[in-house]
């Protein structure tokens, strides 16, 4: 979703699923599920989700290998590489060009979307379940983070030409009016559709990493030496919760 001051070479394109849900019971039970990830789980729930994953690759060519990462747990943040196809990529990036429009922030005061310096790239909203493609990815990502599709927002489209940027910021809400009308925000899922030469990365300041998880320092870019730092691979996908399992917002999950 979001990026923070930097410059890329190329324009790196990724695509947000804010995931919401109301019930504080239902994200207890979500929490505890994303410990067993799919990548080690062998219980009955990991054979359906790759089953879903065979069904969904069915639409389009087949992805590379398939496996996940473990980047920190302050935020809980994972790394699903491969999690869409280069073709799903561009059918994903064609499908949202001619709709792309100067993205815009919420308002904590009013809840509203407004235009804002500390947000400088363009986007746009698919509907949820749009067409067979979308639906198969909508349910992908519910089987990969177990909240369930309509739990979650439309899958938003952002494109970030050089030099634009996200400032740091909470993907969580802290207005009265997006809460009572949707619930508050429990994760984010970025899934990645472009390949970067340099920069581009989503960085977490303030977050608290394995040193298995740290990138080759030299290939980041200055912005992206200040913290966990995700560089952008197409198709692969970046899970991290902005809530912690005890349903308290995360402040460790500050990124852009």
């Amino acid at each position: 979703m979001a990026r923070g001051a930097r410059h890329p070479r190329r324009p790196p394109t990724l695509i947000l699923v804010a995931l919401l849900t109301i019930s504080v019971v239902l994200l207890v039970l979500l929490a505890l599920g994303a410990f067993s990830l799919p990548a080690i789980s062998k219980d009955g729930r990991v054979a359906e989700v790759r089953r879903s994953v065979r069904e969904a690759r069915d639409e389009l060519q087949e992805t590379g290998e398939q496996w996940t990462e473990v980047l920190s747990w302050e935020p809980r943040a994972f790394l699903y590489h491969n999690f869409l196809s280069k073709e799903e990529c561009k059918y994903l990036i064609d499908l949202a060009k001619p709709y792309m429009k100067k993205s815009t922030v919420v308002d904590s005061t009013t809840g509203r979307s407004t235009d804002s310096r500390v947000r400088t790239s363009s986007g746009m909203f698919l509907r949820r379940g749009q067409d067979k493609i979308i639906r198969a990815i909508e349910k992908r990502i519910a089987d990969f983070t177990f909240i369930p599709v309509e739990h979650g927002e439309g899958l938003q489209v952002l494109h970030y030409e050089v030099g634009q940027k996200y400032e740091p910021h909470y993907d969580y809400f802290v207005d009265e009016f997006n809460t009572r009308n949707g619930g508050q925000r429990l994760a984010t899922l970025l899934m990645y559709l472009s390949d970067v030469e340099e920069g581009g990365e989503t960085v977490f300041p303030s977050a608290k990493v394995f040193s298995s998880s740290l990138r080759r320092y030299t290939e980041l870019s200055e912005c992206g030496k200040k913290g966990l730092s995700i560089k952008p691979k197409m198709g692969d996908a970046l899970l991290f919760w902005s809530m912690r399992p005890d349903a308290t917002l995360d402040p460790s999950s500050l990124h852009g």
